[in-house]
């Protein structure tokens, strides 16, 4: 939102807020620039509005929703993340957003009063000091009785009166069916880079659905797999083996995202990335991951040998080439991965780092590719297992 709304405010009031929820937001993505806009919009229907927040479960991986704040004199609201572990936190278990979890309809705090005749909510102290008078929370009714929140303070004098309540109370409706819009589209999008990678999300979604649709995409191509897992995953419990693997899955693909790679594929205990040569320097940038990502599984060994867990080893086959990315599979279960030579090529070469006792090989291709930026070992011809011709093999030590 670059500029408040133009709105008359002897004209405006709550009903136009609630039309232009339900009839103008249709065209914005980002459920913050509405929630701004909506309190911007309120003050100038002449209800004193001076913070507010809506706080939406998403169900990412790595945190469990957003909240979004709004003042006054804000453009455009804040969001922040929200970890999983905040219901374990004493600012979350006292405050009125676990009262309205617990099944509140409503929460109301004259915020004028003594503050020993109310609740003994930390929140409300630090909108004491920020000259707020009155605060109410409600629960925001999404689809199968889902329940987020959302929240409006005031700094008049004497709070919100019995009309101003009634008018945000008429805003819940469309308010739960717009946000509900965008925290599903945030929820698919989630979802799906969570799967299949962002590269990949953003194709689906755009529709490349169907089977055996996909294009030729130049990459360099990396396969990475765990050396001696049967015998961890045999000999430790269940619980010591995933963390072992969530660990070394970290360690290898956060470096490769990092450098704009997309991990493709965990498969047991390998790992499928790429890098399309339409990235700069994608060659280049593969290598100064795979480093980054030996670097990080030192570390991690490290860790794992002073907490009596097991030391993993690893090989890494690297490749560059023309692989069919896309959509492969049966009629009603799809997989949007790369297959081709090139991709075998890189597997074949993971496969040999055991036997030749080297951590990372890289092809010739992809050795003449990256030039002379990198010291490499060059080890030889060897025979590749569904290859006509022996393949000159590097080892890189970075």
């Amino acid at each position: 939102m670059n500029a408040p709304p133009n709105i008359d405010p002897a004209t405006s009031s709550e009903s136009d807020v609630v039309r232009w929820l339900t009839n103008d937001t249709r065209d914005e993505r980002f459920l913050d620039n509405i929630f701004g806009e909506m309190c911007i919009r309120l003050q100038q229907a002449g209800i004193p509005v001076k913070r507010a927040s809506l706080h939406v479960m998403i169900h990412h991986p790595q945190w469990l929703g957003g909240r979004i704040m709004w003042a006054d004199g804000m453009r455009e609201a804040q969001l922040t993340r929200v970890d999983y572990d905040v219901r374990e936190r004493s600012e979350y278990i006292d405050s009125p957003g676990n009262e309205i979890h617990e099944g509140a309809a409503e929460v109301r705090e004259n915020l004028e009063r003594d503050p020993s005749l109310g609740r003994k909510h930390a929140v409300y102290d630090e909108m004491r000091a920020k000259g707020l008078t009155n605060y109410v929370a409600w629960p925001l009714y999404h689809t199968l009785g889902k329940r987020h929140i959302v929240t409006f303070a005031t700094g008049r004098p004497g709070g919100f009166d019995d009309a101003h309540i009634a008018s945000l109370s008429k805003l819940l409706p469309a308010l739960a069916l717009v946000s509900e819009i965008r925290v599903k589209n945030r929820l698919a999008r989630t979802l799906l880079e969570t799967y299949v990678g962002s590269h990949a999300s953003e194709l689906i979604l755009a529709g490349a659905t169907r089977c055996g649709s996909g294009t030729t995409v130049h990459a360099a191509i990396m396969i990475c797999d765990l050396r001696d897992f049967t015998r961890i995953s045999d000999n430790w419990p269940r619980d010591n083996v995933i963390d072992l693997l969530n660990g070394y899955f970290d360690a290898m693909s956060e470096p490769i995202v990092r450098h704009g790679g997309e991990i493709l594929k965990f498969i047991g205990d390998g790992m499928l990335a790429i890098i399309p040569l339409s990235e700069p320097k994608a060659c280049a940038n593969l290598l100064h991951a795979v480093a980054e990502a030996r670097q990080a599984m030192v570390a991690l060994n490290e860790k794992n040998s002073e907490t009596g867990r097991a030391s993993l080893n690893y090989g890494i086959g690297v490749h560059v080439g023309d692989v069919m990315y896309g959509n492969i599979g049966s009629r009603t279960r799809l997989d949007f991965t790369v297959i081709g030579p090139a991709v075998n090529m890189a597997s074949r070469l993971e496969a040999l780092t055991k036997q030749l006792n080297r951590t990372v090989l890289l092809s010739r291709a992809f050795a003449d590719a990256v030039g002379g930026e990198f010291d490499l070992e060059r080890v030889g011809e060897y025979p590749v297992r569904g290859f006509n011709d022996p393949i000159e093999l590097f080892a890189y030590h970075g």
